[in-house]
């Protein structure tokens, strides 16, 4: 994230504050703003923004250059210097300014003046900017074919609601400033503010004690419920929600799991830096964190959007990201510390080991699907999430990066380490660099090695095993005697230094475990057994960051998506030009292609331009297969794993019927290895409306079976990403 996306914090995301301690004050080198004591009336039916900016700078020195920026559709009207006297005066001279564009960004405007003289010890000023306009960028819904970030706006004005963030530049602000807040909101009746801190007496009025990036409020016609809560650590939290009259009844359920999530997430990163936690429904499709409350979209919160990797994702970011700070120029570490605590750990904290696991699979795939080899760029220089790409290196790499840094320092140090960072920084900024000094202290031993391999190099470490032969023991005999196994590891040219985890499969089901220290790019590992094994297989909990080969990959919609060669293959509808369930697919596809022309092609084939030889790499099939050729000759990938019956289907020996029932089917194509084959069917149309929509939601199985839009069964056909290897015979 550049400095003006600085605040949102994705799937993404006061009174009574902990102070910052002093060694984690940044002493300004630059001028900076200190405070914001803003007075604000919206007008949200002419989008209109009349404000009153009283702000503190320090740091600066007199005669040197000011450039605050400010949105081009703002227009200060005076700005007045309150430095030697109490507003209001009638003394405060006004101070000469000027209009420029930003270098970098020619869409603000920069209003420059000359640092007035500073007569205070500390250096220094107050000024007051009295500036209105218009705010009007209606949100857009996001470019991407799936989504990957919400709705698309720079801010918004509107009687459908108003949403003023960084990007929005909507007050005077002197870049990197840290500041505080006091910010009082004059609206029409029946509507409310709702912005960082604590809400005071006076509800159009909120204070901002701990410093911050950057301010963003919204305001609309909300249902408001509090809740006075204290955790189980003692603390007093104010919970609220702010929701739309038609979503106001799932109050309580965000509430009961906003506490679920606090209670914990306080012992793990101790206390909760803010005095309340607000719940805030969006008019527009947004996952959004800011300090000291969430901003959902309307749909999303009709899904009950209390998962971990949802509510309690935006929960944890009131420690990473929102109370503890980090430059995207030195790269963005709290997206994937984030995802880390609250997308995985929380699954393994409430012992729910089954879910954890597959959290750790999906987070290899994630990586291993949209980072091909050579495309991918070290962690250190990841800023924001634009893509998949970027979800998959800025998230879900540095989720098992951190996971591999616990395995390496151990867990009493790991979680030591993690709990010094809010309390260190809170208020403040860390980077990459910060977080190796810290685990480096807590473990007494140096890292370098570990923060230059796994966030200064791009790539993943790739293994690979063969050669599994084994030998009876010196000594032994006889079926049950002891053996010794030997396998053979293979990295690249350039080797990780990597804890691998083997499994070898014994009889009756059993297996046993060792774990090793993997450090050259050819390592032989010789084991002791105490039977002949079957098998082995790499990493069976998926515990290490690695990348997967697409060909051991389970068939799924998302190995299609990301195939150099694609191929629709379009049911008589579409291809007529008619209107159909599948249009909203095709255009996006489409789309896509047109956004990114020197990516993956995608073939559109016709009923009539079927030749019976398959194009290569991966297909899609929109509609009944029985009716295109090319889809029924395609369809043989699946043998004899699904069926159609009068009235439904059979998938993989289970049967489905009704005329709500529609499938997501993929088979792998055994002669384009990495390709794929992928059927979207439904029993009516009426079936598939419901599951084209939001189609791409559904990239990670084998199959999935809708019942009027709800997923009612999902599975893959086989998963070999532990790679099994047979014993070799002679």
């Amino acid at each position: 994230m550049n400095c003006l996306h600085r605040l949102i914090r994705f799937s993404l995301f006061a009174s009574c504050l902990l102070p910052a301690p002093a060694v984690a004050e940044r002493v300004p080198h630059s001028p900076t703003i200190e405070h914001h004591q803003l007075t604000l009336e919206v007008r949200p039916h002419s989008h209109q923004l009349i404000a009153t900016d009283r702000l503190t700078v320090a740091g600066g020195s007199p005669g040197r250059e000011l450039a605050f920026s400010l949105a081009p559709t703002l227009r200060v009207e005076r700005i007045e210097d309150l430095t030697h006297c109490q507003d209001p005066c009638d003394s405060s001279p006004a101070v000469a300014f000027g209009r420029g564009e930003a270098p970098d960004r020619p869409d603000l405007q920069r209003i420059i003046l000359t640092h007035p003289p500073a007569p205070q010890a500390d250096g220094s000023i107050r000024l007051k900017f009295v500036y209105q306009g218009t705010i009007d960028d209606p949100p857009r819904d996001s470019r991407n074919l799936r989504f990957v970030t919400p709705s698309e706006t720079a801010g918004h004005i509107g009687p459908e609601g108003v949403y003023l963030s960084s990007e929005s530049q909507w007050y005077p602000d002197l870049d990197e400033s840290l500041a505080t807040y006091d910010v009082t909101v004059s609206l029409p009746d029946g509507w409310a503010a709702v912005t960082q801190g604590t809400v005071q007496s006076d509800p159009s009025r909120w204070v901002v004690s701990m410093k911050s990036e950057a301010l963003t409020l919204v305001a609309n016609r909300f249902v408001i419920k509090t809740r006075a809560w204290t955790a189980e650590s003692g603390q007093a939290i104010r919970l609220a929600t702010y929701l739309f009259p038609d979503n106001a009844a799932l109050a309580d359920e965000y509430l009961d799991a906003s506490a679920r999530y606090l209670d914990a997430y306080i012992p793990l990163l101790g206390a909760y830096p803010f005095s309340q936690f607000a719940v805030v429904e969006n008019f527009f499709s947004s996952g959004l964190g800011m300090p000291s409350f969430t901003l959902l979209g309307g749909g999303v919160i009709k899904r009950r959007y209390t998962q971990p990797y949802a509510l309690g994702h935006e929960i944890v970011h009131s420690w990473i990201g929102n109370g503890v700070f980090n430059r995207v120029s030195q790269g963005n570490w709290v997206e994937g510390l984030t995802t880390y605590l609250s997308n995985y750990y929380y699954h393994e904290l409430i012992g729910d080991e089954v879910q954890a696991r597959e959290q750790r699979r999906l987070m290899l795939l994630g990586y291993s699907v949209y980072v091909r080899p050579g495309e991918g760029y070290p962690l250190r220089k990841f800023a924001q999430k634009r893509d998949e790409k970027d979800n998959a290196i800025g998230y879900q790499k540095s989720a098992m990066v951190f996971h591999a840094l616990r395995q390496e320092v151990g867990d009493t140090v790991f979680w030591r380490a993690l709990k010094r960072i809010p309390a260190e920084y809170l208020g403040a900024v860390a980077d990459w660099s910060d977080l190796e000094r810290t685990f480096q202290e807590e473990a007494g031993r140096d890292l370098r090695w570990f923060f230059s391999q796994w966030v200064e190099r791009a790539g993943a470490p790739e293994l690979v095993l063969s050669g599994f032969r084994v030998q009876s023991s010196s000594g032994a005999s006889g079926p049950g005697s002891a053996v010794e196994a030997t396998i053979h590891i293979a990295q690249g040219d350039t080797p990780y230094r990597v804890p691998v985890e083997l499994e070898f499969v014994l009889s009756e089901g059993r297996t046993q475990r060792v774990r090793i220290q993997v450090i050259d790019r050819h390592h032989d590992v010789v084991v002791s057994l105490p039977e002949r094994p079957s098998a082995v297989r790499l990493d069976p909990g998926y515990h290490l960051f690695r990348r997967v080969a697409r060909s051991e990959m389970a068939p799924m919609l998302n190995l299609y998506v990301t195939d150099a060669r694609r191929t629709v293959v379009l049911p008589t509808a579409v291809s007529s030009g008619q209107p159909d369930t599948f249009g909203d697919i095709v255009q996006r596809i489409v789309a896509q292609e047109m956004a990114k022309p020197a990516a993956q092609r995608t073939i559109l084939l016709q009923p009539g331009d079927f030749s019976r030889a398959l194009p290569a790499g991966s297909l899609l099939l929109l509609g009944d297969p029985r009716e295109h050729p090319a889809a029924t000759e395609a369809l043989r990938y699946c043998g004899d794993r699904l069926r159609f019956i009068e009235g439904g289907f059979t998938v993989d020996g289970k049967t489905f019927e009704g005329a709500a029932k529609a499938l997501l089917l993929s088979c792998r194509r055994d002669d384009h290895p990495g390709s794929v084959v992928t059927l979207l069917y439904g029993v009516t149309p009426q079936a598939l409306a419901r599951v084209a929509r939001l189609l791409f939601f559904y990239g990670w199985q084998s199959y999935v079976v809708f019942d009027d839009g709800a997923v009612v069964t999902r599975g893959d056909w086989e998963d070999t990403m532990s790679a099994e290897v047979r014993i070799e015979t002679r």
